[in-house]
């Protein structure tokens, strides 16, 4: 039990930069190309994650397959669902901008970017659980670099949101409402995963790796060219040496 509260904790520490940059993105007017180079920055941290913590682990756990059908699974989840949310509203809840619909544009809008924010946060939260098991140390870059990627996501999106003419309480309660979750999430991959396999659990791995990496290439980086263009690359890579650096000391 104390290791699944453990995981919680992690996994809500990681989910309150949501709102912490929310608070920013609400109170203070952030340059958009500082939000994108923070977004792209992020994306770079992440990638590392996944390439090192999670898709490297889940194969010395069980080799090449459960990689391969649980990361090309997990990604064809998250873009599945990702391009119905679309559909429904939810595809520029990451965008500082005016791009997001307004509740009168876009009936219903407002809940499938909630939703979409559960699906962008949920399989970064159960890696932070999973991490822990078997005895297994927490990996720090995947706690920075899901951390490090919710900040310009909370502060862009509440921006998005505000200039929507979604109010401050929507924004902080979808946020709160979110951190709480991920919280959650981690705390169940770490305690519903404690008995399975190592090809289960490596399996999972890899689902959460796949979508999160689609996740990146849909919505991060899309949103990090659109603002600083030909520095994305650049700074992606800065961000990809931190989290590799971070993982090696």
């Amino acid at each position: 039990m104390t290791g699944a509260l453990v995981a919680g904790g992690w996994g809500l520490f990681a989910g309150t930069a949501l709102l912490v940059g929310a608070a920013i993105g609400t109170l203070v007017r952030v340059p958009p190309r500082l939000t994108a180079l923070v977004m792209a920055f992020g994306s770079g941290v992440l990638i590392a994650a996944v390439s090192f913590e999670l898709i490297a682990e889940a194969y010395e756990r069980s080799g090449m397959v459960p990689v391969v059908t649980g990361a090309v699974g997990g990604a064809a989840v998250y873009s599945g669902a990702n391009a119905l949310l679309a559909r429904r509203g939810a595809r520029h809840r990451k965008r500082s901008g005016e791009q997001q619909p307004s509740e009168d544009e876009a009936p219903g809008s407002g809940n499938a970017i909630a939703l979409g924010a559960l699906l962008d946060g949920v399989p970064e939260s159960v890696v932070i659980g999973t991490s822990l098991l078997g005895g297994g140390h927490l990996g720090v870059a995947t706690v920075g670099a899901v951390f490090i990627s919710n900040l310009p996501e909370g502060l862009a999106s509440a921006a998005g949101m505000r200039a929507a003419g979604r109010g401050r309480g929507y924004v902080f309660a979808l946020w709160g409402g979110i951190a709480v979750v991920s919280g959650l999430a981690a705390l169940a991959g770490y305690a519903l995963l404690g008995g399975a396999s190592a090809a289960v659990t490596a399996t999972i791995t890899a689902v959460a790796g796949g979508a999160i990496l689609a996740m990146i290439a849909d919505t991060m980086i899309p949103e990090a060219y659109g603002r600083v263009h030909l520095l994305t690359g650049l700074v992606t890579v800065i961000g990809f040496l931190s989290a590799f650096a971070l993982a090696h000391l």
